[in-house]
C-alpha cells in the first residue's frame, strides 16, 4: 500500500508540474529551490506558484499529523488514523477533481495556483499520515534520503534484502511520474481519475483488512499487544 502512495505522490509530481504552472506538488525541496530562483530572476508567476505549493503542503502536513498521530509502541500494522488521513487526502483530491473537471482540464493562472495549493496540501496529509507508521527514513514524497540509505547500505556490503523496500518505493514514485507524464501529455482531463483510483485503492484495501480484525486489534490503547495483531494479519 505504501508503495501505491509513492506511484501516487510521482503521478501527482508530474502531471502537476506540466499542467499547473511548473512546481512540484510534493518535492518542497525544488519548490525553496524555485522559489529563490523566482525571487532572483523577478518571475512573479513562478514565485506565486511555487510559495503557495510549499505554504499548502506545510498547512498539509499540520492536518495530517493532527489526524494521524505519532507512532505508539502498541500500534497495528496499519492504524487506523492513517487510513482517516488517507480519506481526508482523498476528499481533497476529489475537490480538485471536480474543478478540474468543471474546466475541461484547461486551467488559467489562477485556477492554476488554487489546484497546485490543493494537490499540495492532499500531498502533505500523505506525507505525514506515512510518518505514523514510525519507521525511519520511511516516506512516499520526500526520497532523497531514501536514495542516500539505498546507495550506503549497497557500498557498504549490506544484502538486498535490507533495502528492497526502499528499492521499490524509489521505483513506484518514478513509475508513477511517468504514467503522470503520458496523462498529462496525452490525456490531461484524466489525470484525477489516476489519482483517485490509487487513493481509493489504498483506503478501500485497508478499510476491507479492518473489517476481518476485531476492534481490540485496530487501534485500541492496548490491541492485544502487537503478536497477537501479526497472528491475525497472517
Amino acid at each position: 500500500m505504501v508503495v501505491l502512495l509513492a506511484v501516487n505522490s510521482g503521478l501527482t509530481d508530474a502531471a502537476g508540474y506540466l499542467t499547473l504552472g511548473g512546481a512540484f506538488s510534493s518535492v518542497m525541496t525544488g519548490n525553496m529551490v524555485l522559489l529563490g530562483l523566482s525571487l532572483g530572476s523577478a518571475a512573479g508567476m513562478l514565485a506565486l506558484h511555487a510559495g503557495a505549493a510549499v505554504l499548502a503542503f506545510v498547512c498539509g502536513c499540520a492536518i495530517g499529523t493532527r489526524i494521524a498521530g505519532t507512532a505508539r509502541t502498541d500500534d497495528p500494522i496499519w492504524p487506523r488514523a492513517v487510513t482517516r488521513a488517507l480519506t481526508l487526502q482523498a476528499a481533497a483530491m476529489a475537490i480538485y477533481a471536480v474543478a478540474w473537471w468543471g474546466a475541461g482540464g484547461r486551467t488559467g493562472p489562477v485556477l492554476q495556483v488554487v489546484l497546485l495549493a490543493v494537490n499540495a496540501l492532499a500531498l502533505g496529509v500523505q506525507s505525514s499520515a506515512v510518518q505514523r507508521f514510525g519507521v525511519p527514513g520511511l516516506s512516499t514524497t520526500y526520497l532523497t534520503g531514501t536514495l542516500t540509505t539505498v546507495v550506503s547500505r549497497l557500498v557498504s556490503g549490506r544484502p538486498l534484502r535490507e533495502i528492497g523496500h526502499s528499492l521499490a518505493i524509489l521505483t513506484a514514485l518514478i513509475a508513477g511520474a511517468v504514467v503522470g507524464t503520458l496523462i498529462a501529455v496525452h490525456a490531461r482531463i484524466w489525470v484525477p481519475a489516476a489519482q483517485l483510483a490509487l487513493l481509493g485503492l489504498v483506503v478501500c484495501r485497508v478499510a476491507a483488512r479492518d473489517r476481518r480484525l476485531s476492534p481490540a486489534h485496530a487501534d485500541g490503547p492496548d490491541g492485544g499487544g502487537r503478536a497477537r495483531r501479526e497472528t491475525a494479519d497472517r
